[in-house]
């Protein structure tokens, strides 16, 4: 699949970041927040984010067609291993293999980050969240049920788990910051 995978900019993709999710909070249920972000807020989290996890955009044309980041599991410092994850990908792209890319990249650079633990909340039913999730590996590790409010009615969101990594015996080494994509041609 044609396109440029790279780390997000925010002054350049944020409004394009905020645009792909407009929907999903707007329209469904997939986001359990009510009201979209803005691009000044869009790019706000972006930048909270890329302090310590990665955040990656899909560019096809000069136009980003989805995003993926990785953000903190919990606060609680011996979760630092885990991190949860999230794509979002233009609905006009949907069915290409772009989230596909996007959470490979993701992964690997999570995975060299020293994490090892991807946790991913769906809000259910959405089959096409699932079908990703566990096309990439993630398992079905439980159900919230009733646990937020939208659209007129309670939703249940679902957590699916990658292993990263093997856990081992005895204390790991410490996660390393964020890291970055080897620079690769379009292709």
């Amino acid at each position: 699949m044609p396109g440029v995978l790279r780390h997000v900019d925010p002054s350049r993709d944020a409004q394009a970041c905020a645009a792909i999710y407009a929907p999903f909070v707007r329209d469904t249920a997939i986001s359990l927040e009510e009201q979209p972000p803005d691009a000044a807020e869009m790019a706000a989290r972006i930048s909270y984010t890329e302090a310590l996890y990665p955040w990656l955009v899909l560019e096809q044309d000069g136009v980003v067609g989805g995003f993926a980041y990785a953000s903190q599991h919990r606060a609680r410092i011996a979760y630092r291993w885990s991190a949860d994850v999230t794509v979002y990908v233009d609905p006009t792209r949907h069915r290409r293999g772009l989230g596909r890319r996007l959470y490979g990249a993701l992964l690997s650079l999570l995975r060299a980050q020293g994490l090892r633990t991807a946790c991913a909340g769906i809000t259910l039913p959405n089959d096409a969240s699932v079908g990703l999730h566990e096309a990439m590996g993630f398992t079905s590790i439980g159900v919230y049920r009733h646990i937020g409010f939208k659209h007129g009615a309670w939703r249940d969101v679902g957590w699916w788990q990658l292993d990263l990594g093997q856990p081992g015996d005895g204390a790991p080494d410490e996660p390393k910051g964020p890291q970055r994509l080897d620079p690769t041609p379009p292709g």
